[in-house]
């Protein structure tokens, strides 16, 4: 177990190793009964740095086990720098990695891959699929391989010449020999970004892509999604949507699990200062899995995965009541905890929730819907008396019901720096919030200086039986904690 086991920020059910640097969520899949969830993880400390695929595996989403690392640089290889982001597919008994190989002596991250046949433990490296990115990208990295039709079909992220972001599409009968198909979809001209991690769900015969939006200079900016169908080989699609509202969230990936649903993880990565990171030794932690669907009028909605309720151990709060002018506190709560908040109230006068997380209440987080825009409102601004924490204020839209009375209703689940709020809607805002206050921490309701509401509140601790094993180096090539190098 992590020497940081007792960082009262380190998640307790949010996946991530006990130490070091994690982001992207890469490799989803289902085999040989387990959903897998591969990422980006550097095993030798909290920076972005020699990256490898970390890996752990559920034979229900709620019970995880650590494994070995599944796949590391090869010296001199391919992948010299970095096993980069990717997917894997489930193909008979073979699990199947598809990733960038990094070298830092060029700009495209060719497409390589790697096969196991003892479900991820142990991957064999194969030649490059994709040697060459098409003429005219100016960015190359990312594919996502999915089967559809009796053939395979892979995206792969880029930005091209003329300064407009891009999935480009590839095909095979057999996963070895790939032909480029043009671009599946495209961006404005002139933006000047790259579209990472392009992930691709169907829904009969509608779908939905969603792309992380990269900027060369500034990094990651946020995540969007397209909706439309398939003409020819391209996507046509209305205008995006942000898939999550929150300042903290980049990268996600989907698994299509063996019931149908589509699930997707994104990372969550720090809203704190480098030495903060530094000092706690450890950076990033995925989202718990949502549930991806798809409505008549081409919405798509997100909701927690239905296994999560596997999550809760016990009930700690049951209250209801009424709320005027002044704050009623409903109750106390510990670092994680799952929970399910409905407030009624004139649809003049704003109403919400408020997280106190110091014993002197100036440390708190605020949560209300203001009905002058018809939004949640989620202000982080005092949420940690660290000034090394990030503030903010972020919004994410809730229609109104056209009534004199407006009931909100919202999901909320924490786990210690990290909080997921859902709507009804399928609308989600993720954040991270680092309180420097000890638990039980006290929840308030409140309803303006005018307005009243009626509430009801109910709250369950959340835990799981995360099983982190240490087992030998696996056969494939991979570093130490010392940095040495095993065959």
């Amino acid at each position: 177990m992590s020497t940081f086991d007792a960082d009262p920020h380190l998640p307790t059910v949010h996946l991530r190793p006990p130490r070091n640097w994690l982001n992207d969520p890469n490799g989803l899949v289902h085999h040989n009964g387990h959903y897998h969830v591969f990422f980006q993880y550097n095993p030798h400390g909290p920076d972005h740095a020699n990256m490898h695929w970390g890996h752990f595996r559920s034979p229900d989403l709620v019970r995880w086990e650590l494994m070995p690392v599944a796949l590391a640089p090869t010296p001199g290889g391919e992948d010299a720098d970095g096993c980069y982001s990717g997917n894997a597919v489930s193909d008979g008994d073979r699990l199947i990695a598809f990733y960038s190989a990094y070298r830092t002596d060029r700009w495209w991250q060719p497409v390589t891959t790697a096969t196991s046949t003892d479900a991820g433990t142990n991957f064999v490296k194969r030649p490059l699929a994709m040697p060459q990115p098409p003429a005219g990208t100016t960015m190359f990295r990312d594919p996502y391989v999915w089967r559809q039709d009796h053939r395979w079909r892979m995206l792969v992220g880029a930005s091209m010449v003329d300064g407009s972001a891009a999935a480009l599409l590839y095909e095979s009968p057999d996963l070895k020999a790939w032909s480029y198909q043009g671009q599946f979809a495209a961006g404005d001209p002139g933006t000047g970004t790259g579209w990472e991690c392009p992930q691709y769900a169907t829904f009969g015969e509608r779908g939905a892509l969603i792309v992380s939006h990269w900027h060369p200079q500034h990094g990651p900016q946020r995540v969007l999604a397209y909706t439309g169908r398939e003409h020819g080989g391209r996507f046509v699609t209305g205008d995006p949507v942000p898939l999550d509202h929150g300042p903290d969230f980049y990268a996600p990936a989907l698994l299509p699990a063996p019931d149908g649903r589509w699930l997707l993880w994104g990372w969550a990565p720090e809203a704190r200062s480098p030495d903060w990171v530094g000092d706690a030794g450890w950076a990033g932690v995925l989202t718990l899995p949502r549930e991806l669907s798809l409505t008549e009028d081409g919405t798509l909605r997100q909701q927690p995965a239905r296994e999560l309720f596997g999550l809760r151990t016990r009930r700690i709060l049951h209250h209801t009541g009424q709320v005027a002018r002044q704050p009623v506190e409903i109750g106390q709560l510990g670092g994680s905890f799952d929970l399910t908040a409905s407030l009624r109230r004139d649809r003049r006068h704003c109403a919400g929730l408020r997280l106190i997380t110091s014993a002197d209440a100036g440390e708190y987080l605020d949560i209300s819907h203001d009905p002058t825009t018809g939004q949640i409102v989620v202000d982080r601004d005092h949420a940690s008396h660290d000034p090394r924490a990030r503030g903010g204020i972020y919004t994410m839209p809730y229609p109104y019901a056209g009534t004199p009375e407006a009931t909100t209703e919202l999901r909320i689940i924490a786990d210690r720096s990290i909080i997921e709020f859902f709507t009804p809607h399928g609308q989600v805002l993720t954040l991270r919030t680092y309180p420097t206050g000890s638990v039980p921490w006290i929840l308030q309701a409140h309803a303006g200086h005018t307005g009243t509401a009626q509430f009801a509140v109910d709250a369950w601790q959340i835990g799981h039986d995360t099983t982190h094993v240490e087992r030998r180096p696996a056969k494939s090539v991979r570093r130490n904690e010392h940095g040495k190098i095993h065959e």
